[in-house]
């Protein structure tokens, strides 16, 4: 069955017309779509978003052949087709050219396959040209995916750059709101949900689907969706890996499942990796490699934050952000590397890594940018130091940790030497798999880490320019050991000086 995955493919009329596995959510669209409206989702990134487009855009156009079989086939009135705009902001390339020009040139294309010639200079009225062309007995249905990719592009490194984009996009989408007599259905889609960005402010009657709990399950696959449509993909990848069912499916659970995007919904399965996993038979982070998160870790050691558990959150704040205050938690949830767990008694709701791709993917990434040293190089590395440590042989533990340390670039240790230590030492030990907590809070101050193995508990505390000495007496003295009790496992107090001449680990004592 791995000949009829359909890998990288987000065009629903190719995925159709040449026998592609294609999971069936024509219900949500006839739902969605049952009376006219301007409607907004958000996901992250490579989650189904261009092939519900796609779909859409072959819905309107009345392509029944395409539907056969599916759920929507004998309850859409076929006789209702719509001139349909379809724009993606990924396909225009704003990079080189900028926003005005190239996506003028799309417009007159659409115009010239409908046998409209456009006459209007600027990109937006000739959308407004556009529209008022086609209008006619039936209206217009616009479509427009990633509509925030010129935004998302530049953060991280050139907020002017996306700040003149959104001013931009937001006098052109105003255009929407201006046509709205002649629009049957407006549909966006994109990453993020921008205040500011005229979309959103213009078009009052927006209805924002992004956490409804109706179409929760839109994109990704449910697991009742996973067992119906990859059956036959199931039962063979669990032969070849000589596995049962029930322990693949596990297995598959652990590392692709567990987005949610409202806190009742079931959680859903990441598309990309699902595929690619049933095509090469191996677990691999096949999303996170599909684009590496540069901004956002450069985001996260700007701000100092390497440890991605915040307090719960108010669901207010995924709603929007600001370019000038960008909020870490709420892109972290939009771009995919959190997701809703779910909501306590106060009605915010409580994130964490979907599943093991994301986490690993992250920490991998996130030590490459804290420590510096690269994704080839960290698992190789952590398997030494998980050995040394089960092994409960802090010799090897430090020897390690002190090459890892002499190999570092010292613009990474400058600024805020202790936290970048900090930093360093959980990153790389929670990466190991090992239980990691930082600054662990107790009645008589904060333990800098405690890390639990199968066999034992370690009690760390972190000095820079003292001594090791000095460090394990404040465990002792401050009982930070006490914490760790309730495990039932023997403790290790160990202190740890830093030399910030050296920026190595200048010595080390258990106790």
């Amino acid at each position: 069955m791995e000949e009829n995955l359909p890998l990288g493919l987000q065009d629903f009329r190719k995925i159709i017309e040449n026998d592609f596995l294609y999971i069936d959510k024509t219900a949500y669209l006839y739902r969605m779509v049952s009376r006219p409206g301007a409607y907004f989702l958000s996901r992250p990134r490579r989650f189904g978003k261009s092939l519900t487009v796609s779909t859409l855009n072959e819905l309107y156009k009345g392509s029944r052949e395409l539907f056969k079989g599916l759920w929507i086939e004998d309850k859409w009135d076929w006789s209702r087709k719509h001139p349909v705009i379809r724009l993606s902001f990924k396909d225009i390339n704003f990079e080189q050219r900028g926003l005005e020009e190239p996506l003028s040139e799309r417009i007159t294309e659409i115009g010239s396959n409908y046998q409209i010639q456009l006459v209007a200079k600027s990109a937006r009225d000739r959308m407004r040209e556009l529209i008022i062309a086609l209008s006619g007995p039936r209206k217009v249905v616009v479509l427009i995916d990633e509509y925030d990719a010129p935004i998302v592009h530049y953060l991280g490194r050139n907020i002017e750059k996306s700040v003149e984009n959104r001013e931009f996009l937001k006098e052109f989408y105003s255009v929407l709101k201006e046509m709205d007599q002649h629009l049957e259905l407006v549909f966006l889609t994109g990453v993020s949900k921008f205040s500011k960005t005229g979309i959103f402010s213009g078009l009052n009657n927006l209805t924002d689907l992004s956490m409804h709990p109706r179409y929760a399950t839109m994109l990704g696959y449910t697991q009742e969706e996973l067992e119906h449509y990859f059956d036959e993909n199931i039962t063979a990848t669990a032969l070849q890996m000589k596995l049962t069912r029930e322990a693949l499916l596990e297995q598959l659970r652990v590392w692709y499942n567990g987005y949610r995007f409202e806190e009742d919904a079931d959680r859903v399965y990441n598309p990309v990796s699902v595929n690619h996993f049933f095509n090469t038979g191996k677990f691999q982070n096949f999303w996170f490699a599909t684009g590496t998160p540069t901004f956002l870790i450069n985001l996260l050691r700007k701000e100092g934050i390497y440890e991605l558990h915040f307090p719960p959150l108010n669901p207010a704040g995924f709603e929007t952000f600001e370019l000038d205050r960008l909020k870490v938690e709420a892109i972290l949830f939009q771009t995919g590397y959190l997701t809703i767990q779910s909501r306590d008694e106060d009605g915010l709701l409580i994130l964490d890594y979907p599943n093991k791709e994301v986490r690993d993917s992250m920490l991998e990434n996130l030590i490459e940018g804290f420590v510096g040293v690269n994704t080839e190089r960290s698992a190789s590395l952590v398997i030494s130091l998980r050995k040394a440590f089960f092994a409960d042989d802090l010799e090897q533990v430090f020897r390690i940790l002190q090459t890892v340390f002499a190999n570092i670039p010292y613009q990474l240790q400058d600024k805020h030497p202790e936290r970048f230590y900090h930093a360093a030492i959980h990153l790389l030990f929670t990466y190991m798999g090992l239980r990691a907590h930082s600054e662990v809070c107790t009645s008589d101050g904060r333990v800098d880490s405690m890390v639990e193995t199968p066999t034992r508990f370690y009690i760390l505390e972190f000095k820079l320019d003292h001594s090791a000495g000095e460090a394990l007496e404040q465990i002792k003295r401050k009982k930070y050991y006490r914490s760790a009790w309730e495990s039932g496992k023997p403790v290790t107090c160990v202190g740890v000086n830093f030399s910030s001449e050296t920026r190595n680990i200048e010595g080390w004592i258990a106790g």
